[in-house]
């Protein structure tokens, strides 16, 4: 699976964006999701997960309440809403598909393939 993030942009503190995530390949309705997000200077780290069906999906604590990861397998389409957004949101995010058939170790990136080329959030104060 080829991916592609989307929706970034400059926002004030408070705001919100929708990052979009386009998928080409026939595996994506059956993978699992995530989004990781890498500040200047800082390692990657996960953001988000989400099962292949939509069923459960995770949440580091720094966004859980305040974004939400999901997708339209329909459109091949990964999204993360992201609202109350905090100038330590600023990052580069990237989605990635997971791996394994499991959703088990969803926070290490090292379980996801096929990234996409990432794109940038900068929250200003």
């Amino acid at each position: 699976v080829q991916l592609q993030a989307s929706g970034g942009g400059l926002v004030q503190a408070g705001g919100s964006l929708r990052l979009s995530c386009a998928a080409s390949g026939r595996t994506f309705s059956t993978s699992s999701m995530g989004w990781f997000r890498q500040a200047p200077g800082k390692e990657r780290e996960f953001v988000a997960a989400i099962r292949w069906n939509g069923g459960s999906s995770y949440y580091a604590a720094s966004v859980k309440g305040r974004f939400t990861i999901s997708r339209d397998n329909a459109k091949n389409m990964l999204f993360l809403q992201m609202n109350s957004l905090k100038p330590d949101d600023t990052a580069v995010y990237y989605c990635a598909a997971y791996k394994g058939s499991v959703l088990l170790h969803y926070p290490d990136s090292t379980y996801y393939a096929h990234w996409g080329q990432g794109t940038l959030v900068t929250v200003s104060s």
